[in-house]
């Protein structure tokens, strides 16, 4: 699960925070302890977290309700701004217009460099955790939506295919198994050439985006809210999370902030990458 941190009073004034280590407001605390009282009931079995301060103290309510020692990882720090850094939105286009057209702050650190090592956080984050555990990382908007998306797979610096984050949002991910296509049989290991025997991969699956509730069973038409998956006899090993509401809980699990404000943003979201706090 992966969280957002609460708001500061450089997100009310739409400053680029970057790496400069701005605490929450008096809005951020009490969204911190909302989340925390929500995800406590998860029983997470750890809590990692961006050593800057508003990150730290997000994490502190879940940690205090839990008996959990946040362990912090520089890894999950915000995307470093450079000279964009205390900027609100209005200064940056008036003087680096051609830089703002890439969002590509000068001195700054690139994109590509900070989904890299986000994931590498969060691969270290999982590998923490039991089989069927769950971890929540805390960590920052721009540096959340990059990790996520090079863990899914669909990173592209230009693609903001994943909505942003609000302040205390979180984002629920899961791993999976699946077969190479064309093989057959059941179970963890397929028959392949030969009959010899294939091992499935582990695939991460975003099961929820920018949420501010905890999960709830999905009711519609698509075959996987009603349990039909493309390859039936492999389990979803990340599809639920421990919680009061009884929802079955498999296996790894990433999480993240909250979201403040409670509103969802749809997975395929059309994003500037300017949400960057």
């Amino acid at each position: 699960m992966l969280l957002r941190h609460g708001q500061t009073i450089w997100n009310v004034e739409r400053r680029f925070q970057g790496q400069s280590d701005i605490p929450l407001d008096e809005t951020g605390v009490a969204q911190a302890e909302r989340a925390g009282r929500l995800l406590a009931a998860l029983r997470p079995d750890a809590i990692v977290s961006s050593d800057l301060s508003r990150a730290m103290a997000t994490a502190q309510p879940l940690a205090k309700l839990t008996g959990l020692v946040v362990s912090l990882d520089k890894d999950l720090r915000e995307r470093s701004g450079g000279l964009w850094e205390g900027l609100t939105d209005d200064e940056i286009r008036e003087r680096y217009p051609r830089e703002r057209e890439s969002w590509s702050p000068p001195e700054g650190e690139a994109a590509e460099a900070v989904a890299d090592r986000v994931l590498a956080a969060l691969r270290r984050a999982a590998d923490s955790i039991p089989p069927g555990g769950l971890a929540v990382v805390v960590s920052h908007g721009a540096a959340l939506r990059f990790g996520m998306e090079r863990l899914l797979g669909i990173y592209g610096e230009s693609a903001g295919i994943l909505g942003p984050l609000n302040n205390c949002s979180w984002s629920v991910l899961g791993q999976r198994s699946s077969r190479p296509v064309g093989l057959s049989g059941a179970g963890p290991a397929a028959a392949g050439p030969g009959g010899q025997p294939v091992e499935s991969v582990m695939r991460w699956r975003l099961l929820e985006h920018n949420a501010g509730t905890l999960p709830e069973p999905v009711l519609g038409d698509d075959r996987l809210s009603r349990g039909i998956d493309t390859n039936p006899p492999d389990p979803l090993i990340s599809g639920g999370l421990r919680s009061a509401r009884g929802l079955a809980r498999p296996a790894p699990v990433l999480a993240l902030p909250p979201p403040s404000c409670g509103a969802r943003t749809s997975v395929l979201a059309a994003v500037h990458p300017q949400a960057q706090c």
